[in-house]
């Protein structure tokens, strides 16, 4: 068995309070949904603006491989802007429930089951592939649902859709509803959302019980609590059903990052397949497991969606994790020094505090009675920001024996200052900023800020953190000592090579 995907992240993704993506954006999208192998891309709904019928046209004129298909209501001059946009397909909906023609288009069945089946008519006449949705087709009448569905067919339609629109199915459900619909002979999609939690679930069980196709968002994004989510999906599908689908699996990861960066849609850290901590591991029992055998406690790899594994130092991290990170860092500790340092570890964790790179670092150096080196040395920093003023920071660094002063500007104080450390030290390292995280930890304005940064490094991430009342110092001081970091590595390891 092969299930289709048709992918609305353009569509009802963009739908999503305070997503509105420009024409470009639209484009960038597109490409990597195609190249990720969804079979259609819904760009959009032509008729609901200028820039809408832009954004689609760029997706059109891009020569995907990708069916891309638009939005529209059953009038006329929906499907003349769906063509003026050189679509493949339009995805014509019209609302079959009592509820909806009653109070949303104060229309009778009769009048409804015939702007069907004129649109479906005028659309095909005009060279248009139509897929036909039965909005809120999980609260409808099945005789109703099945007789609009059987004329859009005779119309011209090539594939029908029915939509669980406010998420109201279960999965016992989805699989009964789906069936009555599976026997029409055309291609049948299921398109679910999630207000529930559900979406996917009932998605499955529309798909096991005869529907061939699934209507997706990536991250699930969508109106209210979103559609089902594409990498969740086809990833079920993959592992746990032996369906195949065209989706380049590796890409999910890489497609997900890039749709929550457009979008301003960050995930949740535990986001199933794609979220942060989906294969990070804290726990000792557990993240030992995974190092002698990842099945023990993963039940995919993180390379099949392009993923990585990660394991968080805290509370309940295991001796094995701290002995290989402290390995990697140079040091050669006895038990009774490696038993100090987890001791204090296991402390900052009862404490609340997720122990990063640079804290184990200290710590080590610490019960090693190692003086520690600061590769980089802040020495002055001047920030100038206000009403109509660019933010605007100065830095003088000491780095080694020569100190450096630089300046840079930014959207905000903190960039700018990190701009300005960033050009100081370009000459030294190469480092990325892989995450910036800020959380206040007491109330009132005078709040204490802790402040959790991940660089990266010649492909390792290095995570530092700072606890101040000051943003700006706090960001500094954390970008500073994540800096450090890598340079001491850096820096034992060519020790390490050298003779």
């Amino acid at each position: 068995m092969k299930a289709r995907i048709f992918d609305t992240t353009l569509r009802d993704g963009e739908q999503t309070p305070g997503i509105s993506l420009t024409p470009d954006e639209k484009r960038l999208i597109a490409r990597k949904l195609d190249e990720l192998g969804v079979d259609v891309i819904e760009a959009g709904s032509a008729i609901t603006s200028q820039g809408e019928r832009e954004g689609i046209k760029k997706v059109t004129s891009e020569g995907l491989s990708a069916e891309i298909c638009s939005f529209t209501r059953a009038v006329q001059v929906d499907i003349d802007a769906a063509l003026e946009c050189d679509v493949d397909s339009i995805h014509l909906v019209v609302p079959t429930s009592d509820l909806h023609l009653e109070y949303k288009l104060r229309k009778s069945r009769e009048e409804v089951k015939e702007m069907a089946i004129k649109s479906t008519q005028y659309a095909v006449d005009h060279g248009l592939l139509v897929e036909l949705s039965a909005e809120d087709s999980t609260r409808s009448d099945m005789g109703y649902l099945r007789e609009i569905f059987q004329a859009g067919i005779d119309a011209g339609a090539k594939r029908i859709c029915a939509c669980d629109t406010v998420g109201m199915l279960t999965p016992e459900r989805s699989y009964d509803f789906y069936s009555q619909l599976s026997d029409l002979n055309v291609p049948l999609s299921v398109h679910c959302h999630n207000d529930f939690g559900l979406a996917v679930a009932n998605s499955l069980s529309g798909l096991r019980a005869g529907a061939t196709q699934a209507h997706v968002t990536v991250n699930g994004i969508g109106e209210r609590a979103g559609n089902a989510s594409l990498e969740e999906l086809v990833v079920s599908l993959h592992s746990l059903y032996n369906v195949k689908t065209k989706i380049k699996l590796e890409m999910l990861y890489e497609v997900s990052k890039t749709v929550a960066r457009i979008t301003g849609m960050y995930l949740q850290p535990n986001k199933a397949i794609v979220g942060e901590n989906a294969f990070a591991h804290e726990s000792g029992i557990h993240a030992d497991g995974v190092m002698k055998k990842a099945e023990t406690y993963e039940p995919i790899t993180p390379e099949l969606v392009g993923h990585k594994r990660r394991f968080v130092m805290g509370k309940h991290v295991g001796s094995h994790i701290i002995k290989e990170r402290i390995n990697e860092m140079g040091f050669q500790v006895d038990e009774a020094k490696f038993a100090q340092i987890f001791s204090r570890i296991k402390a900052l964790g009862d404490m609340g505090k997720c122990v990063t790179d640079v804290d184990l670092q200290a710590i080590a150096e610490d019960v090693m009675g190692v003086m520690s080196e600061k590769p980089v040395e802040l020495q002055e920093l001047t920030i100038v920001s206000g009403n109509k003023v660019t933010p605007t920071a100065s830095v003088k660094l000491k780095i080694g024996d020569v100190e450096k002063l630089e300046a840079g500007i930014g959207v905000g104080p903190v960039d700018a200052a990190i701009v300005a450390i960033k050009k100081t030290i370009e000459d030294v390292t190469d480092i990325e900023f892989e995450e910036y995280h800020v959380d206040a930890i007491t109330g009132g304005t005078d709040a204490l800020i802790d402040v959790v940064v991940k660089l990266k490094h010649d492909g390792k991430v290095v995570s530092a953190r700072s606890t101040q009342p000051d943003i700006i110092n706090a960001s500094v001081e954390a970008f500073l000592g994540g800096i450090n970091k890598v340079l001491t590595d850096k820096k034992l390891q060519e020790s390490e090579k050298s003779p």
